[in-house]
């Protein structure tokens, strides 16, 4: 994640939507925002009315998002999971495919162990996977055009070009740099790195830390996910 240009490229959509209504469904109050980035989705909450604890190890991302306007307070951490409270929130949240940057089998247990600690008894754990049947990465390596962005500060013109390395083992390797759009001068390179589970891997991992009553959705709809479905939305209870 780039800050500087995260919430130009990343625009509102039927994720952000059903991530709302997954909330509002399950009628709760004090929400962790795991990997909450910018705070693009934070934003939303908090004009919701949710008291909410923000956290994300990126510094910069903290910053831009503590720069937006918040009804309400936010409470924000750079950190990780294990910075939440134990028996704190009603609700963990982690969007943006946040759970595919848990590289190790390692640290996705200790981040679906921290959710599980964290959670007051009967609280929910939601989150969003790509399903990698639906193989993505073959068509994020056939767009050659770069995405477009503005200079928050100088106004300038910017593009974001990806390169992709492909996967070495489970892992899938690629780059983002952003270019000054007039000189060609790059701003930023940063690499990016993610594990695709399948929902069998999900599921179990979550049973065996305490979870229950697990359901996958499929594709943003109150769908059961298949094998065909894009995305995987899961929804667990403590």
């Amino acid at each position: 994640m780039i800050p500087l240009v995260y919430d130009q490229i990343n625009h509102w959509g039927k994720d952000d939507e059903f991530f709302l209504s997954l909330l509002k469904k399950a009628n709760v109050k004090k929400i962790a925002d795991l990997g909450c980035g910018t705070g693009r989705l934070t934003s939303q909450f908090a004009k919701l009315g949710y008291r909410i604890t923000a956290v994300d190890p990126n510094k910069e991302a903290i910053e831009y998002a503590k720069n937006k306007e918040y009804p309400g307070e936010v409470t924000w951490i750079v950190g990780d999971s294990s910075n939440l409270q134990t028996d704190a929130f009603d609700t963990v949240i982690m969007t943006a495919n946040v759970a595919q940057v848990f590289l190790t089998d390692q640290s996705w247990q200790q981040v679906i162990s921290d959710a599980f600690r964290a959670l007051k008894p009967g609280g929910h754990f939601i989150f969003d996977t790509r399903n990698p049947l639906a193989r993505v990465w073959e068509q994020w390596e056939k767009d050659r055009t770069p995405d477009v962005a503005i200079h928050q500060e100088t106004g300038e013109p910017l593009e974001i070009w990806t390169e992709y390395d492909g996967f070495v083992g489970d892992i899938f390797t690629f780059y983002e740099t952003v270019k000054n759009a007039n000189t060609d001068e790059m701003l930023i390179r940063e690499k990016i790195q993610l594990k695709f589970r399948t929902k069998e891997e999900i599921h179990n991992s979550l049973q065996q830390v305490g979870f229950s009553q697990i359901q996958v959705y499929g594709d943003w709809k109150y769908r059961k996910a298949t094998e065909d479905t894009k995305s995987f939305i899961f929804h667990s209870i403590k």
